[in-house]
């Protein structure tokens, strides 16, 4: 994962408090069978408001060694970070939807996906159908032509 797209996601991850998940460790694997008894489900964790000042720390951590580590990403992050807060959570999940999509391309389809998007941002709702519809009756071919045309280059 590019170190842009790990930024993103501990940005997002962090502004939504959901990174707990993510963030607590997980115990190594257990060389011996588990008995088969069923343990009862771990509690739910607490909303932020409710996690002890440990438990914060622990979330943020990351976040701040990212922001130090890259000043030349801050004011990156901030606009991602505000952008969520203001998403309803119905966007918040098409995006974090979208993310896992982009995670899971190859580089290939990674660099046409940018090179789609960035094109399409620039046009209005006719000319992104119209695009669209290009696109699909493209041949493999035909897209790496686009793509090399409208490639900004931006391996992020």
């Amino acid at each position: 994962m590019k170190t842009s797209t790990r930024l993103l996601l501990i940005v997002l991850l962090a502004a939504t408090g959901s990174a707990w998940a993510q963030a607590a460790p997980r115990p190594a694997p257990s060389p011996q069978p588990q008995p088969q008894a069923s343990a009862p489900p771990p509690a739910p964790l607490p909303d932020w408001d409710h996690l002890s000042p440990q438990q914060r720390e622990t979330l943020i951590a990351s976040m701040r060694q990212r922001w130090n580590d890259a000043p030349e990403q801050r004011a990156r992050m901030l606009r991602h970070a505000e952008r969520w807060q203001a998403m309803t959570p119905e966007q918040r999940r098409q995006a974090a939807a979208g993310m896992r999509r982009f995670e899971n391309m190859s580089p290939q389809q990674r660099r046409e996906a940018k090179a789609l998007f960035a094109e399409m941002r620039k046009l209005d709702r006719p000319q992104r159908d119209e695009l669209l519809q290009r696109w699909e009756k493209m041949t493999p071919q035909q897209r790496q032509e686009w793509i090399r045309a409208h490639d900004d280059g931006d391996d992020r």
